[in-house]
């Protein structure tokens, strides 16, 4: 065992004299660590002793940005140590902020909370828990359960835009070749929010059928006047020809939809926004920088050359621009430095709206600088007013997997906006993302307690699939549907790895840590044929998991495909167990970030293992290099004929739920 070293052993036996001597004697020792990788000063922090740790703040060589593993800072550790005047001198002299999240976005507001759940426990005989909250919260403006945290849309939910009407505000995300196309969301409250609509249904309007994972829809933007929702963005082809983006508009008097044909507007660019001026003339925004050219009223003709109003601050990759007009100014919204870790979001202001335009002296208004933190990539964002006067800003953002992995693709933050006195808008204080916040003064969106509690079980009981559900490309006429309480599917002549498959139903992933299950009957299997469970990323990267028939006979698999690669992970022969069939079965996947366990059952009550896969790097942009990888993991069910002769597989459920490991996200 590691002996302690004597610095930290006289912090654990709160003797004063003896750390003053020793880091009088030797100062660089503050820096040693235990064997748990913690600084001395965290320590210190932890053991709770007032004196010490005042000691070690202001004498010791120690720096206050230091952080464990776990990116915990030492206000984290001045929590865990129940001592109420260690905290306060953390807050008010040191400057830790409450609101500062770990990896997994636990702050020491969150920290409070969870100890304030075990002061009966004889450990926490004599703390302060209790105070420590109360303190939080009055420093923070809000008690605990006033408070949301980001990101407040989990998975794939990336290039946010919003608007509001009235009281209700709706958002749309990019889709890419996942069909319906363009979600559109409505929430009452900026933090809780359903899928109402969506921009395209009808699949030959959508036009996905010969595109490449990661193109499709980019960046839509949705606006309202005239009494009509506007919908703009970028159709992005694959490179086989000389035309790679197109931009295109559709409208409906309702935000769920049905909207109109699109209206195909052919400028080159990306990440297209519609701005109308006080004198109701409508223009359209798009890269490089900011080019705006103006639309005919219906927004369905360009009607002048592009123009550019201004590159960008940072001048690297500036994309993204949106206007807005307030106060006599115009400002403008640009994210820039790529979709990475140098993201941001930037503005500058004009009076007029072809004038020149002068960037902020604050900027970039957002950007993540903590590259441990555990939001990253945050940039792409647009910003509204409440009905109340206060602004919110929405962007995008990405968590990592051991700073590698954003499985979860790009999800959607939000943080307050405020304007300084020389009326610059600035986001979250220019304190980069925000981990827990208080609530804008809203009413709050109410769901079902199922969804609330992180459960969501789909019985196929409606007359057509939950809006929560895609589709990668548009699936064929009878090829899905739901029919007698279960969703069936028509197996597809084609794999997944070809972009001629539409035999896949999808979810996204929102959550680190997850359980799905399923009841699967496929009668009838040939040799060739399979059907199951999916997790997903595009043609290129994904695995199956499901009933699969081998030269007549069934088995139970695991199947990866990863770029040109497929193999069988885990196989085993299911039709000897008591009361076994080669044709229904429950099927379950266990997932812990990058793990994912497979397990099945003959009764529904029993599951046994047949597999642990401890790296799907695969599923995630970063995976592998080959064409846009910009989407997020899927979870889902497939069927595969593998011949002309169909096969139709039935489904009785799916259950999503999360699990421990993940912090509530609303």
């Amino acid at each position: 065992m590691e002996t302690m070293k004597p610095l930290e052993n006289a912090i654990l036996r709160n003797d004063y004299e003896e750390v003053k001597r020793l880091l009088e004697f030797d100062p660089p020792i503050i820096d040693e660590v235990d064997r748990n990788g913690r600084c001395m000063a965290l320590v210190a922090a932890m053991a709770g002793d007032f004196d010490i740790l005042k000691y070690v703040v202001e004498y010791s060589r120690a720096s206050m940005n230091i952080y464990d593993k776990e990116h915990k800072n030492i206000l984290h550790y001045g929590v865990m140590s129940g001592n109420m005047e260690i905290v306060r001198y953390l807050v008010e002299r040191v400057g830790m902020n409450p609101l500062e999240g770990d990896i997994n976005l636990v702050t020491p507001f969150d920290l409070a909370r969870q100890y304030c759940s075990k002061v009966t426990d004889d450990s926490c005989e004599g703390k302060d828990y209790h105070k420590i909250e109360e303190y939080f919260a009055k420093v923070c403006g809000a008690d605990f359960d006033e408070m949301y945290r980001n990101p407040i849309r989990t998975g794939m939910f990336p290039d946010p835009s919003i608007v509001r009407v009235g009281e209700d505000y709706y958002m749309v995300n990019s889709s890419f070749i996942f069909f319906p196309c363009i979600p559109v969301s409505h929430s009452k409250d900026l933090i809780h929010w359903e899928i109402i609509g969506y921009a395209i249904t009808n699949p030959e309007w959508a036009a996905l059928d010969e595109l490449e994972g990661g193109r499709g829809f980019w960046a839509p933007d949705i606006s309202y006047h005239d009494g009509k929702f506007f919908i703009a963005a970028t159709y992005r082809l694959n490179d086989t020809g000389t035309v790679y983006r197109k931009q295109f508009v559709v409208s409906s008097e309702k935000p769920e939809g049905p909207y109109s044909k699109p209206a195909i507007i052919d400028e080159d660019g990306i990440d297209p926004s519609i701005f109308v001026d006080d004198d109701g003339r409508k223009y359209m925004l798009l890269n490089r920088g900011a080019r705006i050219f103006e639309l005919n009223r219906e927004c369905t003709e360009q009607i002048s050359d592009a123009q550019l109003l201004y590159y960008g601050d940072n001048k690297r990759a500036p994309e993204g621009p949106h206007l807005l007009k307030k106060d006599g100014y115009y400002y403008l919204f640009e994210a820039e430095g790529g979709t990475g870790p140098g993201h941001r979001i930037t503005v500058s202001r004009s009076r007029t709206l072809k004038g020149i335009y002068e960037p902020c002296p604050y900027n970039p208004i957002m950007r993540q600088t903590d590259e441990n933190a555990a939001i990253q990539r945050c940039g792409h964002g647009k910003p509204v007013m409440t009905q109340n006067g206060q602004w919110y800003m929405v962007y995008l953002c990405g968590r990592m997997v051991d700073g590698k992995y954003s499985i979860l693709g790009r999800e959607t933050a939000l943080d307050e906006i405020t304007w300084t006195a020389d009326g610059w808008p600035i986001v979250n204080h220019l304190n980069g993302p925000g981990t827990l916040n208080k609530k804008p003064n809203l009413t709050e969106m109410k769901f079902e307690d199922d969804e609330l509690d992180g459960l969501v079980k789909d019985d196929f009981q409606s007359d057509r699939l939950r809006l929560y559900w895609m589709h990668p490309r548009a699936p064929k006429d009878g090829e899905i549907c739901i029919k007698n309480g279960q969703l069936v599917i028509r197996g597809s002549r084609y794999d997944m790895d070809s972009t001629k498959c539409r035999s896949i139903v999808l979810q996204r992933q929102r959550d680190f840590s997850f359980v799905c299950k399923t009841k699967m009957h496929a009668e009838k299997l040939k040799s060739g044929q399979n059907a199951g469970m999916t997790c997903y990323y595009d043609e290129n990267t994904f695995l199956k998991f499901g009933l699969f028939c081998e030269e007549g006979k069934v088995f139970l698999k695991v199947v990866e495909h990863i770029d040109e690669e497929t193999r069988c992970s885990f196989r085993k022969d299911i039709t000897k167990e008591p009361d076994a069939s080669t044709d229904s079965v429950f099927l379950m996947i266990e997932t812990e970030f990058l793990k994912r366990e497979f397990l099945y059952s003959l009764d529904g009550v029993n599951y046994h293992s047949i597999g642990v896969l401890d790296n799907v790097y695969y599923l995630c942009d970063e995976g592998i290099k080959r064409g846009k990888r910009f989407t997020g993991a899927m979870t889902g069910l497939y069927a595969y004929s593998g011949s002309e002769e169909t096969l139709t597989a039935y489904f009785d459920f799916f259950e999503y739920s999360k699990e421990g490991k993940n912090i509530e996200t609303r």
